[in-house]
């Protein structure tokens, strides 16, 4: 909901009030006459002419290692019922991404279980992976995986700062997702390492909107520590959806598809806050992945050629792939790393190295094999190899992969000891 209040002159803009009926809010639009608050939770226990104060302080969220295992709100208050959260410190939910001085190019890899992945699009710490495609494609899938790979390769770790810990925000979806979520990670004993903030489908537009900033914020702590976080974003069109919502409630003035005019800066500055710290700043990283939806696969829709820009690479899911059982349906065409390939290991780069251009040869040929029956033999190879080089990278959910043994997998298909 939205109010409009009269009489706080001083507000800063992104500071916390608070109403009468103790509901938080936010001020978003600083106008002349008034003040447009977006409100934090019911405004049916608002009333007109009530008061309303400012708490003198920008929107903040706690952050720390007590977060881990936990399930709260976009504000960071626990919703899963097991009380109060331990030591804390608190972080702002908004501020600058880190400068260029303070980065690195992104060289260490980020496994994610899944072959498909890990050597068509690579994916390194530091990194922001867009992952895109239509509804029921297995988008959360491969960020589950990811989440449950995290597992084994941090019991792997040396040292505390080798850990990869998991921030997920769910945005828009289902309580009962949230919590179907909640029970596989703690069956496969990833909670251990992993935050959930859930701004689920029927709380307001401004926490849907405040989210994936919270989430961000907590892993931000991990990255800004010398440690490794995964934040995940499921997903940013409905965050897009709740602040145009907010906006247009707002009367800010609508632009294409009735999206406000910088909804752009919305998803771009949340995004740039993902990365590789140089080590100076302590070398710590924060990973993105970002989801997307599309509607009826169209990559060109508003928001997807928004986001697409501001990502390093997207990993790009179709429909008819994953009817046809190639899961994760991944488009090895769209799909495109453009960072990862730096941070690959040595051994999976010389195997997977001429995989794609197969693969794309395979593609080529079975567009035109539709056509003609009478194939010679160079060509009829080609395809067989294709088909058994796709059907290797098929790959159950909720199974990841060690990478010594995606590297073996690869080595044999690739060298040849499938085709026989």
């Amino acid at each position: 909901g939205i109010a409009r209040v009269y009489g706080l002159n001083e507000i800063q803009a992104g500071e916390m009030v608070e109403f009468a009926s103790g509901v938080k809010g936010i001020a978003l639009n600083l106008e002349n006459e008034n003040v447009g608050i977006v409100v934090f939770g019911s405004d049916t226990a608002i009333k007109e002419g009530e008061l309303v104060k400012r708490t003198g302080s920008i929107v903040d969220v706690p952050a720390g290692k007590a977060m881990l295992g936990r399930v709260v709100d976009a504000l960071g208050v626990p919703i899963d019922g097991r009380g109060a959260l331990g030591d804390h410190e608190r972080r702002r939910v908004e501020v600058k991404a880190p400068g260029i001085i303070e980065r690195k190019s992104v060289h260490e890899p980020m496994q994610t279980g899944l072959k498909a992945v890990n050597t068509l699009v690579p994916i390194g710490r530091g990194q922001r992976q867009l992952i895109i495609g239509d509804r029921q494609t297995g988008k959360t899938a491969i960020a589950i995986d990811t989440i449950l790979n995290q597992k084994q390769m941090n019991s792997r770790g040396t040292s505390e700062n080798e850990t990869l810990y998991c921030v997920y925000v769910a945005i828009g979806q289902k309580r009962s997702t949230v919590a179907q979520l909640v029970q596989i990670l703690s069956e496969a004993n990833a909670l251990e390492y992993s935050i959930l903030v859930a701004a689920t489908a029927s709380d307001p537009a401004p926490l849907q909107f405040l989210a994936p900033y919270s989430g961000c914020a907590m892993g931000e702590y991990f990255r800004d520590n010398g440690m490794h976080a995964l934040i995940i974003y499921d997903d940013l069109s409905k965050q897009a959806v709740a602040y145009r919502q907010m906006s247009l409630l707002l009367r800010r003035p609508p632009g294409r598809e009735a999206f406000p005019g910088d909804v752009f800066y919305l998803h771009s500055r949340l995004l740039e806050r993902a990365a590789k710290r140089s080590d100076q700043t302590g070398a710590g990283s924060s990973t993105a992945l970002p989801v997307i939806e599309t509607q009826a696969g169209d990559v060109s829709a508003y928001i997807p050629t928004n986001v697409i820009p501001i990502t390093d690479g997207q990993i790009c899911l179709e429909t008819e792939l994953f009817y046809r059982g190639i899961r994760p349906a991944i488009n090895v065409g769209l799909s495109v790393s453009r960072v990862g390939s730096a941070a690959q290991l040595k051994a999976m780069k010389q195997v997977c190295g001429s995989l794609k251009l197969e693969l794309a040869q395979y593609r080529e040929v079975a567009a035109f094999a539709q056509f003609g029956s009478d194939l010679d033999a160079a060509t009829q190879a080609l395809l067989n190899r294709g088909a058994r080089l796709t059907e290797v990278l098929k790959q159950p959910q909720y199974a990841p992969l060690p990478i010594e043994k995606q590297i073996i997998v690869i080595y044999a298909a690739v060298k040849g000891f499938c085709d026989r």
